[in-house]
């Protein structure tokens, strides 16, 4: 009978389940923005490989910045996370400046840096989180009391989507928001505490989707009744569900796609997944999801085995962060939720959310780490023992 895995195997077989999918989704997001962005990129730039070059390089950027923080250890961000925070607030605003900022379908979410664009709100999400583990897990919390759990986060939540929302990118704000209520949850707090916030939560995202005008358009127009303006209002999801549509069990082929010919908009970033599904069909989609499902697995076990409370709710964070984004992504392609501009993890164009996904990896990463380094600890003084018991007459 095969002996039961140590601690640390089951650490070590978790941070590879977290790493390998990753490395596989980046390469698969790289072919795919090759193939999805190749019409574009000749239309706008003059050669195919535009989208594909800019991305490879911030894919290396990602990895440098995933092999710094896995290194570097995650208790680090308990002391950083609120500080940095605070200094990029500021930086966010620069976003709103005529000079500074730049537009696109009406959000602000850009600065215009010359050959780059930095996009500070996908900075925010993992400060963020980092932030929001930081304060649940002080020992004098008692989440008992919903005093000690919204403050100070509450503010904290409030001031950071606020300034997203500034910048017109309730997206964002949506995936920073739930991300923080999903750390609740794993934070243990009360249910009907957590019923109280989800419905608050709702009610503000209402608020703003009906408050402004080409907000409720999109919700109404291109959402739930896209088939009554097929071609306005409700073009893109149309043509992503086409596109979904066309590709049967196995797809058209790598590269072979139609809807990328200027029919789908966003093929590259937004609607990526709409592609893919079309050039390799329900087969290559379902391969996608399941490193999707392996990813958030991995981070559910690393959080589960992280050494201490704080590194708990960080990787915890981060894995919701994550799955929360895919599911708005793949919702809004799908026809399921509506279409908010957020981008899927590792596969849409898009550097800064690249980057900052790859560090937030690596920051689960770390955790896991720390979690094969402590499980080591504790089996040396088993092993000695054992040997030192074995010796006695």
């Amino acid at each position: 009978m095969r002996p039961a895995p140590t601690r640390a195997a089951v650490a070590r077989r978790n941070l590879t389940l977290l790493l390998a999918p990753t490395a596989l989704l980046t390469v698969i997001g790289l072919v795919m923005i090759l193939s999805a962005g190749s019409i574009s990129a000749v239309e706008g730039y003059g050669t195919s490989f535009w989208y594909f070059n800019r991305q490879t390089l911030y894919a290396a950027a990602g990895l440098v910045g995933l092999v710094v923080t896995a290194r570097l250890p995650y208790t680090f961000w308990r002391r950083a996370a609120i500080p940095m925070l605070a200094l990029l607030l500021p930086v966010m605003l620069l976003t709103l400046h005529p000079a500074l900022g730049s537009s696109l379908y009406g959000a602000s979410r850009w600065i215009d840096l010359g050959p780059i664009t930095l996009q500070p709100a996908e900075f925010a999400k993992l400060l963020t989180i980092c932030s929001a583990a930081a304060i649940l897990s002080r020992p004098w919390k008692q989440l008992q009391r919903p005093r000690d759990a919204f403050l100070p986060l509450g503010p904290l939540v409030a001031v950071v989507a606020g300034v997203v929302l500034l910048q017109k990118d309730l997206g964002t704000a949506v995936v920073i928001c739930g991300s923080v209520f999903l750390l609740l949850f794993a934070a243990g707090l009360r249910l009907r505490h957590l019923i109280w916030t989800g419905l608050a939560g709702a009610a503000a995202t209402a608020f703003f989707i009906f408050g402004t005008a080409y907000r409720r358009t999109r919700f109404l127009e291109a959402w739930l009744n896209s088939e009554l303006d097929p071609s306005g209002a409700g073009w893109q999801l149309r043509q992503g569900l086409i596109a979904l549509g066309s590709g049967g069990w196995f797809g058209v082929g790598l590269g072979n796609s139609r809807q990328k010919w200027d029919y789908l908009p966003n093929a590259h970033s937004d609607f990526v997944f709409a592609v893919l599904g079309e050039e390799l069909g329900l087969i290559g989609a379902l391969a996608v999801l399941s490193l999707f499902g392996v990813l958030l697995f991995a981070g559910i076990r690393i959080a589960m085995n992280a050494p201490d409370t704080f590194g708990r709710l960080l990787a915890a964070g981060i894995t919701g962060w994550i799955g929360l984004q895919t599911l708005v992504n793949l919702g809004a392609v799908t026809g399921l939720l509506p279409i908010t501009g957020v981008p899927l993890p590792f596969l849409s164009f898009g550097g800064t959310a690249l980057v900052v996904t790859l560090a937030g990896i690596g920051v689960v990463a770390s955790v896991g780490l720390e979690g094969v380094r402590s499980a080591e600890r504790r089996r040396a003084p088993a092993r000695s023992g054992s040997r030192g018991g074995g010796s006695r007459p």
